[in-house]
């Protein structure tokens, strides 16, 4: 059986495929696997555009391992099993007034994948969805079920792992009570977008914005959390389905398709799609405003920089676009999050800025390779981080200087799997053979 990732980026080819149903079967299977020298790599939606969950012979999927294990309401603490989707974790907390603290903009990927690869939403006084957890429970490599919390000094390596250090059992999230978001999105000049950046993030709970290439548009996100559940109001049902549907999806997937076969009109699709989308400003829930429907398949690189180096780095980009003569579809993301203390987070130690580049599934795959190229030469000439679950070609040379804290999670790793029974091409290559 061929696997295949949702960006179509990566497919291998599993010798196994597991469905454990908890621990004890888990631990079972990684001290067979250790005798054997098997290795082994679990999967959760595939949503990781990079080879982190490429399975070299055995491969895990979670789908007998989610759901809620318990709550603990007075320290606003849940455990979730592993393989519980973060689309599902909203239905699960509201009963007990929780909600995540901060999210991503897309909800198909496991609990267990999105803390693995360091998923992250916007905001500077925010960290990634891996600074929630204030416990995991893991199989480590010699088969031992491990739980390490907020006491132990392995919390900051085990919490965005990589899926280098042990199978992922559940985690415990640290959340908050259930509140709501005014969000707030509006055309931009490109330029303001760029030059207010820095002080748009500082100001806000949240802010990101889309730069439109071959265009002088932005569209800006402002999102404002507000004190408890409040009703929502704003935009009516329809025109919320006409805009996040109809334009953000289908249109816009059929102006992709059409940009991959005649390539000269995506300066026109860019322009079209910078002004199609009108000011909105709206109030419901934090997960419901956090997320965004992502229909349209495509390939991502995303680097995270030193805040201040965001803007800078833009206007590299727009002019090496230009130069270069590229003709891009897709908007470019931009977003910030706070630093933490996390070991292998692109966040480690820095506020950090990340700037994300797209291009449509079924673009030239050359093209891609060469565009996605020359901006990882703008990304990494600014002390770049390439986010673990997005496509790079950077190797644990370039990463042990970027990461103060590299040869500590080597030395986590060493103790958790001294034999690399988690191990595949993709980690030899970022953590060394």
């Amino acid at each position: 059986m061929t696997w295949v990732n949702w960006g179509r980026t990566v497919e291998c080819q599993p010798g196994r495929v597991l469905s454990p149903g908890g621990a004890d079967d888990l631990a079972a299977l990684v001290t067979e696997c250790r005798s054997t020298g098997d290795r082994i790599k679990a999967v959760g939606a595939g949503h990781s555009f990079s080879p982190i969950a490429a399975a070299p012979s055995i491969q895990i999927e979670l789908s007998r391992m989610r759901g809620l294990v318990r709550v603990e309401p007075e320290l606003r603490q849940v455990t979730l099993r592993a393989g519980t989707h973060l689309h599902e974790i909203p239905g699960l907390l509201a009963p007990h007034g929780l909600a995540m603290a901060n999210l991503g903009d897309v909800d198909r990927q496991t609990i267990a994948g999105a803390t693995s690869t360091g998923t992250h939403g916007t905001g500077l006084a925010f960290g990634g969805i891996s600074t929630q957890i204030v416990s995991a429970t893991i199989i480590s490599g010699t088969g031992e079920i491990v739980t390490v919390d907020t006491g132990s000094p392995d919390l900051p390596a085990v919490a965005l792992g990589l899926g280098a250090l042990g199978l992922l059992v559940d985690v415990t999230l640290q959340c908050v009570p259930a509140f709501s978001i005014r969000a707030d999105e509006r055309p931009l000049d490109i330029d303001d977008a760029i030059d207010g950046f820095l002080d748009r993030v500082a100001e806000h709970d949240h802010h990101e914005f889309y730069m439109f290439a071959h265009s002088n548009r932005a569209l800006g996100k402002i999102n404002t959390r507000l004190d408890g559940v409040v009703a929502p109001s704003g935009p009516s049902a329809i025109r919320r389905y006409i805009d996040d549907e109809l334009l953000s999806n289908r249109a816009f997937g059929l102006l992709c398709e059409l940009s991959a076969r005649l390539p000269v009109t995506a300066s026109t699709i860019n322009e079209i799609s910078g002004r199609v989308l009108s000011a909105r400003t709206y109030t419901d829930s934090s997960t419901k405003v956090f997320i965004s429907e992502r229909n349209v398949r495509f390939r991502e690189m995303e680097y995270a920089l030193p805040l201040d180096a965001v803007p800078g780095a833009l206007r590299e980009i727009r002019s090496m676009i230009g130069r270069r003569k590229y003709r891009v579809s897709f908007p470019i993301e931009v977003r910030a999050a706070a630093a933490d203390d996390l070991m292998l987070s692109t966040a480690s130690g820095r506020n950090s800025g990340y700037i994300a580049v797209h291009r449509y599934i079924n673009d030239d795959a050359a093209d891609t390779a060469a565009y996605f190229a020359d901006v990882e030469a703008i990304m990494t000439a600014h002390d770049g981080r390439p986010h673990w679950g997005k496509m790079h070609t950077r190797d644990a040379a370039y990463l042990r200087s970027a990461y103060p804290r590299f040869d500590e999670f080597l030395a986590v790793r060493d103790r958790l799997d001294p034999d690399r029974v988690f191990t595949n091409d993709y980690l030899d290559r970022v953590l060394g053979a």
